[in-house]
């Protein structure tokens, strides 16, 4: 019992600590001048480096639009390639100042971690991969198979809740790393691949022939993916959270890059107050940030769906359609509270 009550008073001495250390979490990030993001080791559409070592992709655009947001430049961010064992970690002990890394936001992440959820940049679900030489159509044919999973994620809990539902048998093929996991597939050590759809979507690509391999039509989970930060900073919270709404406003709204100064000729008040020409708005300062703020987010990254469509859309290699990731008025789930 002693044991148990000096445990937790070290565990809550520590949460008391990262709180007090993140509580000024926008003046660390000013100071030393850019944002430090926490992203994929490598995960082709969402984040990679390319040959120059330049990152580019979906979750890569959110750290620069939070860069963008504060500093009122996208180039103002550095990355720190994460593995899901070592991503929460990483933003924990403020090694990182955001993790944008397609993480799925779930009770026990958003409690027991110290760590703060709530916009959701990509609504996904856990998928199945395999070689179009197995003639399966279906995941409940899988029984038997031995299955490459990643360590440290949700998807080794709904891998095995799956199978238990549905009596079904497997053999797990576990790495800690990404690119383990993607060799192991790629030399046949296991008949199935799971992960969430839109990594398999891309983790398809960097076979050998990608064309034979088949991603089947079962989802077994809901996986919203979204970015995190530490908790206690709700100022910082809030720009995260708000950087990524402001991305869906501004094609809710019909604001491009390409069209965003003749926009800052509306008449319309919304559009005016959310690109901080309308005189009496307080919005941006009211995060410590300028009323440019989402200005300068869409002039620097572009809206959501200009976003989405440059890095995995239907247009790219991955050619993913929004589905629900289609905005709330075209029938999706991306839907932002009012700007105002």
């Amino acid at each position: 019992m002693k044991k148990t009550l000096l445990s937790a008073a070290i565990g809550a001495a520590v949460l008391g600590f990262a709180s007090a250390a993140s509580a000024a979490t926008l003046d660390n990030v000013k100071a030393k001048g850019f944002v430090q993001c926490g992203v994929n080791t490598g995960l082709a559409g969402f984040a990679a480096p390319d040959s120059a070592g330049n990152w580019t992709g979906f979750d890569v655009d959110y750290c620069k639009a939070v860069a963008a947001a504060v500093f009122g430049d996208a180039s103002k961010v550095k990355y720190t390639p994460t593995t899901a064992q070592s991503r929460f970690t990483a933003l924990q002990s403020g090694e990182v100042d955001l993790l944008a890394r397609n993480t799925t936001w779930t009770i026990s992440r958003d409690t027991s971690l110290g760590l703060n959820f709530r916009y959701v940049n990509y609504y996904d679900g856990q998928g199945f991969m395999i070689p179009k030489s197995l003639n399966v159509k279906s995941a409940l044919e899988l029984s038997g198979a031995a299955v490459c999973v990643q360590s440290g994620t949700t998807t080794e809990l709904n891998l095995a809740d799956y199978f238990k539902s549905n009596n079904l048998q497997y053999n797990p093929v576990v790495f800690e790393k990404l690119e383990e996991v993607n060799a192991a597939y790629q030399a046949g050590r296991c008949d199935v691949y799971t992960t969430d759809q839109s990594g398999l979507y891309s983790l398809r690509l960097s076979l050998s022939n990608p064309d034979d391999h088949i991603i089947l039509p079962e989802i077994i989970s809901k996986e919203p993916l979204g970015p995190a930060v530490r908790q206690g900073d709700d100022q910082w919270f809030d720009i995260v959270t708000w950087a990524g709404y402001a991305m869906v406003q501004a094609e809710d709204f019909g604001i491009t890059q390409k069209n965003l100064e003749e926009m800052k000729n509306s008449t319309n008040p919304d559009i005016r107050r959310f690109l901080g020409v309308e005189k009496d708005t307080k919005i941006g300062t009211d995060l410590g940030l300028t009323n440019e703020w989402a200005y300068n987010i869409i002039k620097n990254v572009g809206n959501y769906g200009e976003v989405f469509e440059r890095n995995i859309g239907a247009n790219t290699p991955l050619k993913i359609q929004r589905g629900l990731n289609a905005l709330w008025s075209k029938g999706g789930l991306q839907y932002a509270p009012p700007v105002r």
